[in-house]
């Protein structure tokens, strides 16, 4: 759909690009007037080759400064950084002619780079080459920051989990995502290093570059003989700047419409990656984590043993931040990570025998799901071949990220961190961003991974159901804190606090005194049945049960009286009287009103029961 424009803004534009396009269409007007016979071209030439080559050269010695100066300044934040950045800006707000004199400072005669070369590097080649560098590389440096600076750094973390360093996540990663961008930024600064006219008449007047001799033929010859003069100026840079919209086009399409659905089946499990199951190992992790960030402390100690473990928490608890130091992706302030009797902590990330899936899956734009499956180090093609056939990836490998639907990337993103070998695969969140259906499904599948994976699986959560099917054990956090760690059931049955039990989707809470080692008082003569664990008599504790895990019948263990019978969705939610407590019970029973008297069933296993403090 088309939008209107407010009206002013098209009547703005139109005389602004009138103005700018004006000169063009007047300078081509004047080509019957021109004086063709007195240019020299042999001249023309000349100063033609001598601005391509120093250009050329001038772009090309930018390039190799200016990308990693970009990057730096975009990484690196901070005042020094901050005041950097500022300075290499300046020539663009100083006249050419300024830029020149300050040049001379330094490489004239008298400047100590004159000194040291003994005055070669004015009026000469070399001189032409050092001014426009001098002018263009804010073109580059800008465009360089500002592109790694718009680029996902997590990307640069997600590299290293799958075994590659520094150097080749820059090149095979860093870079290539901010490619386009850059090469915009060169063809700029090869524009204006070709177009430059102040700084190189003060450092080089000789030999003449194409604007020098410009400016000294109209001054010789007047404005008849300019148009053959101007023409290989506007050719050239016409073309160059065809070349930028030609990268800004590549660009923009690399974002195409991702898919809606995803319609592609798992394939059945089997295969060379089937192991033993997965109850018949455990895992030998020791997490001792303290950091410090930006004002939030995480601070924790695990030791579990499962193979399947979950970490449940709310947002902003520090889950991803726990994973974040397991890879090395954050470098933990105090603390050990031992997997297996190796300290971790003291391990490069890229050495790490990790595998993660982040948050947001962290593929890289710029490469097809074929690419990605072969980025990881150690990866082979028939373990990448067998997790496209597993996963149920046939027919997407050649597609990039921006094609795919988010359960498509979520699986590609789980591929790509199985071809890599490693004894432990941390899971970021895998399903938050899904639809319920596909996260309910795509759980369903990962429960059946588990079963056939040699790697060791952690879990983080914020969702209580997800982490009972998947886990076997739990670390509950909140605030940076460990609230409690243990077997998944034993969490379940018996949170440590009610915090715990709200966090594992409690929503009633209700209180009483323990009667027996399975009893719990509710009122005078009104107890309710548990099972789990034995309770300790006269202690005052808190209990809940899902809304779903009761049924109302006439044969209910339990007496009550309705209170209410509230609407909800596609089944009332019943409020019922008992003893001193309250208990909401979910499902159709039509008949029932406010003050009639209801007997129920509470599935003693679903009860959850606490210390009160």
């Amino acid at each position: 759909m088309t939008r209107r424009l407010p009206a002013p803004l098209p009547w703005l534009a139109g005389l602004l690009a009138i103005y700018l396009v004006a000169p063009l269409i007047a300078g081509v007007q004047q080509a019957g007037f021109a004086d063709w016979r007195a240019i020299d071209i042999a001249a023309l030439a000349r100063a033609c080759a001598i601005s391509i080559g120093s250009a050329t050269v001038a772009t090309l010695v930018i390039a190799l400064g200016g990308i990693p100066l970009g990057y730096l300044l975009a990484r690196r934040p901070g005042r020094v950084m901050a005041l950097l950045g500022f300075l290499v800006q300046l020539p663009l707000a100083l006249p050419p002619l300024t830029s020149g004199i300050l040049l001379l400072f330094l490489v004239g005669y008298g400047g100590p780079l004159g000194r040291l070369t003994g005055g070669v590097l004015t009026d000469s080649f070399a001189g032409i080459v050092l001014s426009e560098i001098f002018v263009a590389s804010p073109f580059l440096i800008i465009a360089a920051r500002s592109a790694f600076a718009a680029m996902d750094s997590g990307l640069e973390g997600v590299a290293a989990t799958l075994g590659r360093g520094p150097c080749e996540t820059f090149f095979r990663v860093s870079l290539p995502i901010a490619g386009p961008a850059i090469a915009a930024g060169l063809l700029l600064a090869w524009l204006r290093a070709f177009g430059e006219f102040g700084a190189t008449v003060m450092v080089a007047y000789h030999p003449y570059s194409l604007p020098v001799y410009t400016y000294v033929a109209f001054g010789a010859q007047g404005l008849p003989a300019m148009l053959p003069i101007l023409l290989p100026t506007l050719v050239i840079a016409l073309g160059v700047m065809a070349l930028i919209s030609a990268a800004a086009g590549r660009r923009n399409r690399q974002v195409t419409r991702p898919a809606v659905t995803d319609s592609l089946p798992m394939a059945a499990s089997g295969g060379p990656a089937k192991t033993a199951p997965a109850a018949a190992r455990g895992v030998a992790l020791t997490l001792q984590l303290e950091k410090r960030l930006n004002g939030f402390l995480l601070d924790i100690a695990w030791a579990p043993r499962a193979r399947r473990l979950a970490i449940l928490g709310p947002s902003g608890s520090g889950k991803s931040l726990t994973l974040k130091l397991i890879t090395g992706i954050e470098r933990c302030d105090r603390g050990h990570i031992i997997l297996d009797g190796t300290d971790l902590s003291r391990c490069d990330p890229a050495m790490r025998p990790i595998a993660y899936v982040p948050q947001n899956y962290g593929l890289f734009p710029h490469l097809s799901v074929s690419e990605q499956l072969r980025f990881p180090a150690g990866a082979n093609s028939q373990q990448a071949k067998h997790w496209v056939d597993r996963l149920g990836l046939q027919g997407l490998e050649d597609r990039r990220p921006a094609a795919l639907s988010l359960g498509q990337q979520q699986r590609v993103a789980l591929a790509r961190a199985l071809v890599k070998p490693a004894d432990l695969l941390l899971l970021d969140e895998p399903f938050s961003a899904l639809d319920a259906p596909l996260r309910a499904r795509l759980r369903r599948e990962l429960l059946g991974l588990q079963e056939e994976l040699s790697a060791a699986t952690v879990l983080v959560t914020h969702d209580p159901w997800e982490a009972a099917l998947l886990a076997d054990e739990l670390l509950v956090l909140e605030g940076g804190r460990a609230l409690q760690a243990g077997p998944t059931s034993d969490v379940f049955r018996r949170p440590a606090s009610e915090t715990v039990a709200r966090l594992l989707g409690c929503e009633t809470v209700a209180h009483g005194v323990v009667a027996d080692h399975d009893k719990i008082a509710i009122g005078r003569d009104v107890f309710i049945t548990v099972a789990g664990p034995a309770l300790r008599p006269g202690e005052r504790v808190g209990w809940s049960f899902a809304p779903t895990h009761a049924r109302i019948g006439a044969n209910g263990a339990y007496q009550g009286s309705v209170e209410h019978v509230t609407p909800m969705g596609i089944a009332p939610q019943v409020t019922i009287r008992v003893g001193d407590a309250t208990v909401r019970i979910v499902g159709e029973y039509p008949g029932l009103a406010e003050g009639d008297p209801c007997r129920f069933d509470l599935d003693p296993g679903s009860l959850q029961v606490w210390p009160r403090r």
